[in-house]
């Protein structure tokens, strides 16, 4: 009789803590919509700066961690199923780049630099999932399983695409910062240069995020997020040097030096090639950056509907 007592209250306590965990199907319909802010940092994977060897297109080895700046977003995220959601965000990062950082000869001797604050919208569609966990369904108080709070897990992947702008600066020796793409450094409108690159590119965002939802009503979180970019110039630096004389007689000697600062310790490695095409400033892999941020959300419960009396006259 002892023993029949004893399974019989372990197994109320078991039936207990399952139902706190249960939720019913669709639960999750009633808290579709939220809102967040998320604030970390950014970084820079393009052709200035990096690490003291010879640069890896879109690795993370090549990441200089000094030059890590600041990021701040906003935005909405809508659950159109269980494990689907669609969010729309705006992103504000700083990015930077300084060949004066590495001691890779070839780019140190190249002494180029840049800053540039980039302004991002994007869109994403989010796939993964969410445990369900929910504290005290049936009302039952004070007992062994009230521990069990309200708190789901959260873990997804995401792919999208957005719009940004940016607008690179370079410092001088002076130590003061120049507007970049007016200065066409390399030769962008004059004959055998490239056309003028944009203020504006596209991005393909990537990444991943944890978050811990509490009672159902407030999110804390941590996302990481790779944007692939369209654009080789985000650092103002694309493929070749052009003719620092033909720059200084078009667009004055401001560009000449901001398009050309080497140090002299690699002679030759800025003048044109042997068959007349410039000297290699940059690579032909686009520019790319990334984002490391913690998020906070609050997530808007779908008021229920008031039933309607019919009259039967």
């Amino acid at each position: 009789m002892r023993k029949v007592l004893i399974l019989f209250i372990l197994s109320f306590f078991v039936l207990v803590s399952e139902a706190q965990n249960f939720t019913r199907p669709g639960e999750w319909k009633k808290y579709r919509k939220e809102v967040f802010i998320s604030i970390g940092t950014s970084n820079f994977l393009g052709d200035l700066g990096g690490r003291d060897q010879i640069g890896k297109d879109y690795s993370p080895v090549d990441l200089e961690l000094s030059q890590t700046r600041t990021a701040f977003g906003l935005g909405y995220r809508y659950k159109i199923d269980k494990w689907i959601n669609v969010v729309g965000k705006f992103n504000y990062l700083i990015v930077k780049g300084d060949d004066a950082l590495t001691q890779e000869i070839y780019r140190n001797n190249r002494n180029l630099n840049f800053k540039s604050n980039i302004f991002e919208l994007a869109g994403r569609v989010e796939i993964g999932y969410t445990s369900s966990k929910t504290g005290n369904r049936y009302g039952i108080k004070r007992t062994l399983s009230r521990r069990h709070k309200a708190n789901n897990h959260s873990f997804y992947v995401f792919a999208g695409v957005g719009g940004f702008y940016y607008n690179p600066k370079g410092r001088d020796a002076s130590g003061n910062y120049i507007k970049l793409r007016p200065l066409h450094t390399e030769g962008q409108g004059l004959a055998g240069g490239p056309k003028q690159y944009s203020n504006y590119s596209v991005c393909i965002p990537l990444g991943a995020y944890y978050k811990m939802t509490i009672n159902k009503q407030w999110s804390v979180g941590l996302e990481f997020a790779w944007r692939k970019t369209f654009t080789d110039y985000i650092d103002d630096v694309g493929t070749t040097y052009y003719d620092n004389g033909f720059l200084k007689a078009a667009y004055g000697p401001v560009s000449a030096a901001m398009a050309d600062p080497n140090k002299g310790n690699i002679y030759g490695q800025t003048l044109p090639n042997a068959d007349g095409t410039g000297g290699q400033r940059g690579d032909l892999q686009k520019d790319s950056y990334i984002s490391l941020e913690v998020t906070v959300g609050y997530i808007f419960k779908q008021k229920r509907k008031r039933a309607r009396l019919r009259s039967k006259f």
